[in-house]
């Protein structure tokens, strides 16, 4: 059996002095505020995909797969829709609020329903699956 080394120094632990669990949720004014910048920079795209994700309360990995038919059907936008959750595997539905939809980043996306909701700033979405 092998004795402890006593003139090491114990090791800082890599979150030591850190927050840890989970982060407390955005307040109105943040959530304001970040809205008001998106909007200043005209980041139409970012500004969609904030409002989207905080009315349907799904993972980051769920939000960047949706598509145009997960949205819309027939060219109109649907007020409900159901996902397929990563993680789970479970149907989740959701709903497109109006400020999502004020935007104007839903209605000139595209008209192919395989197309990406929010592609890719840095490369081109063909690859992605």
């Amino acid at each position: 059996m092998s004795q402890p080394d006593l003139f090491r120094l114990p090791r800082k632990l890599w979150n030591a002095g850190r927050m840890t669990g989970a982060k407390a949720p955005l307040k109105p004014k943040h959530i304001w505020a970040i809205r008001q910048h998106l909007k200043s920079v005209g980041s139409k795209r970012d500004l969609a995909m904030f409002n989207t994700a905080l009315d349907v309360k799904l993972r980051g990995c769920d939000l960047v797969k949706l598509r145009l038919g997960d949205i819309a059907q027939g060219g109109a936008i649907r007020q409900r829709s159901p996902i397929i959750q990563q993680k789970t595997g479970r149907p989740v539905p959701f709903e497109i609020t109006e400020a999502a939809r004020e935007a104007h980043w839903l209605e000139r996306r595209g008209r192919r329903r395989d197309d990406w909701l929010f592609p890719s700033r840095s490369r081109d979405g063909a690859d992605r699956h």
